[in-house]
């Protein structure tokens, strides 16, 4: 096995992720994890170092670095053997660190007040896990793309997490193969892993259903091998190609508030009635991804 065959190249969004080297094999002489920006992408990251070190390298399990993503761009991650002969096997996750966020609350402005949504905060929470070819698992935020129109890839499997769930929601959620594959179809629970790792097996359709409330919906897009791109938005949908088969190459899913549309007052005689306002709230994308 040559370095490349423990090499990942992981796409971050902006932001900040903690590089958290969690274990390894071999305890005694565990490989090394070096991590750095793709060539060409130097200028769009930086790392944040203990302050003894001097250079991006994390020498044994439970150590770590900070990296700061300033635009977009690409890390990679190479584990190599302490000594000649040693072992690789090594788990490494790249998290993002959060900036916080304010508790819901009421501001009142010139007399009206204006009110943070508990459930508008929770959607920020969730997380989408993909397996793709020749990147291993990539873990995005809500509406953020694993794969996609920049960089179609087959995603052979998915999971998704919600820990800030509100009480009462239920979310399941299936995927299909074209050769009809074991597990095909059927529907798991929110933190299953659903598809295969490393069989080339692409999936060919996602099902996303939700049910425990009124006022929450998914909003999912899909790129399809040699298909546009697929957009669907419900409390259950269904993403899949033309002729159901085309590989799955990108996916971004979100959670939103269904948009609520307020009528205006009654019109005034003679005057023209004033029309709806349609309100829709939108999260922001955040990003991690795990290697093994």
């Amino acid at each position: 096995m040559n370095d490349a065959d423990q090499q990942k190249k992981l796409s971050l969004d902006r932001g900040l992720f903690f590089i958290n080297y969690r274990s390894a094999e071999d305890t005694l002489s565990p490989p090394r994890v070096t991590v750095t920006p793709a060539e060409g992408h130097e200028q769009r990251m930086e790392f944040i170092l203990h302050p003894d070190a001097t250079e991006p390298i994390l020498w044994e399990p439970n150590s770590g670095l900070v990296v700061r993503v300033n635009t977009p761009g690409i890390l990679q991650v190479q584990i190599q053997p302490r000594v000649a002969g040693g072992s690789r096997a090594a788990i490494v996750r790249v998290e993002p660190i959060k900036i916080g966020r304010t508790p819901p609350m009421t501001n009142q402005v010139n007399g009206v007040g204006l009110h943070a949504d508990p459930a508008d905060i929770a959607t920020e929470g969730l997380k989408v896990l993909c397996h793709v070819a020749g990147r291993g698992d990539v873990i995005a935020g809500p509406n953020a793309w694993i794969a996609g129109p920049t960089a179609p890839s087959r995603v052979e499997g998915m999971a998704l997490e919600w820990p800030d769930k509100p009480a009462g929601v239920d979310i399941r959620y299936a995927v299909r193969f074209a050769n009809g594959q074991t597990g095909s179809g059927r529907m798991v629970p929110l933190g299953t892993y659903a598809g295969t790792r490393g069989r080339a097996l692409p999936l060919t359709a996602v099902v996303l259903e939700m049910s425990g409330t009124d006022d929450l919906e998914f909003v999912a897009e899909a790129g399809f091998l040699n298909a546009p791109t697929l957009r669907a938005v419900g409390k259950r949908v269904m993403l899949s190609g033309p002729t159901n088969r085309e590989p799955l190459v990108g996916i971004r899913i979100g959670i939103e508030r269904v948009a609520t549309v307020e009528q205006a007052p009654p019109a005034i005689p003679r005057k023209p009635a004033g029309s709806a306002r349609v309100r829709v709230f939108r999260s922001q994308p955040r990003q991690a991804s795990a290697i093994r």
